[in-house]
């Protein structure tokens, strides 16, 4: 009998999918593919777990729309669900005056993404929210929070399960054939059969959605590894909640910051740095034919010719824990290189086209048989249950 979804990749938005088709229509048959032995093992469950307010991104895009609504959806779903969080807000700090233009930028898309509350401050106000801050001047988000996406993610999984989703952890796709009718879809375990397959499958969208065409992508994931330092325990003082950096208008990236956790203890970071393999959560890890892929892919080739001195930075930041700290030290003087321990990382799957751009809005492809999310980087995870809402209305347009 064949299925009518099949969904590819087990974090947070396959498993927002799969819960906003089965709210929609109970009676489908659905199951979902992850290829390792738990959801969320990779973006989901490795990010800093902040929810995002949607302050950084242009309005009418789908990551604005997506993250807003999506914002809404998680505190809700958090609330019915009893998972732990907390609306903390965040400050945005500009630390030179060259920066005051693009905060000034900040506010007024965030006024345009619909975001109440924000305020302007000046040093003074900043250190009313964060006593150790510097900088030439903040804005206060109040709609910023922290939240355990591995536990909003495992109760997805629950509650998926319970209405009647098939959940096939360590069983990973390896083909995809499109048919009149079905497509086929082979794993390492079994042979299956779809009216409809969504690619939800991150860092490797761009190999599952090359296996649903014969022409080309136009987009290759190119993963980005972000590392973290956690501040030591008698040095967690020196941050209160969120502080942020004004971000580079021209990188994907929001720059290393302070995170306050859910789970426990403070976060600095993340850098940003080219991974040498799709899952290279440590500095040497290496895939090499994966690695190749990236080298070789002409879009990254443009992006490594217009971005090498910040890649180099990034870089030298990532072997350097003495410049990783001068860089947290533009936020909070007070930090020295011996607060900092080793900390985690995760890895972007950052969508880089042909031309040499790095995909900044998410990207949904589609056709009559196959959805692909090609690209849902940061902030995916606050936006997930709106993206899940979103394909699956696109997919119940099928049936």
């Amino acid at each position: 009998m064949a299925l009518d979804v099949i969904i590819v990749g087990g974090g947070i938005v396959g498993l927002a999918t799969a819960h906003h088709l089965l709210e929609a229509r109970p009676d489908l048959h659905i199951a979902l593919f992850e290829k390792e032995s738990m959801v969320s093992m990779h973006q989901t469950g490795n990010n800093s777990g902040v929810i995002h307010s949607g302050l950084y991104y242009k309005p009418g895009s789908l990551k604005a729309k997506n993250c807003i609504e999506g914002y809404h959806q998680l505190i809700d779903y958090c609330t019915k669900e009893n998972i732990p969080f907390e609306l903390t807000g965040k400050i945005v700090v500009a630390t030179t005056n060259d920066q005051r233009v693009q905060l000034e930028n900040l506010y007024q898309r965030g006024q345009q993404n619909g975001l109440d509350g924000l305020k302007k401050l000046s040093l003074a106000e900043m250190r009313e929210y964060e006593p150790h801050v510097t900088g030439v001047e903040g804005m206060w988000v109040p709609q910023t929070g922290i939240v355990d996406y591995r536990a909003v993610a495992a109760k997805l999984a629950v509650g998926t399960q319970i209405k009647g989703c098939e959940m096939h952890l360590g069983e990973q796709v390896i083909d995809i054939k499109k048919g009149l009718t079905f497509s086929i879809v082979e794993t390492t375990k079994s042979v299956y059969e779809a009216k409809l397959v969504i690619n939800c499958a991150g860092l490797y969208s761009d190999k599952v959605a090359q296996m649903t065409q014969k022409e080309p992508l136009d987009v290759r994931i190119v993963p980005f590894r972000g590392e973290y330092f956690k501040l030591r325990k008698d040095k967690e003082y020196l941050v209160k909640n969120l502080i942020y950096p004004v971000p580079d208008p021209n990188f994907p990236f929001l720059g290393v910051h302070f995170t306050r956790m859910m789970r426990g203890g403070v976060e600095a970071g993340p850098n940003a740095v080219l991974a040498f393999k799709k899952e290279g959560y440590k500095k040497l890890g290496i895939n090499a034919k994966e690695l190749w892929d990236t080298l070789t892919w002409p879009g990254f080739q443009k992006v490594a010719m217009k971005y090498w001195e910040t890649g180099l930075g990034e870089m030298y930041r990532s072997f350097s824990k003495e410049a990783f700290s001068k860089a947290l030290q533009e936020l909070i003087p007070e930090i020295q290189i011996n607060d900092l321990v080793e900390g985690g990382a995760g890895v972007r799957a950052q969508a880089c086209d042909r031309n040499g751009g790095l995909l900044d809005d998410f990207s949904i492809v589609e056709d009559a048989k196959v959805i692909n999310i090609l690209n849902a980087p940061s902030p995916a995870a606050t936006s997930s249950l709106s993206i899940g809402k979103t394909v699956a209305e696109m997919a119940l347009s099928r049936f």
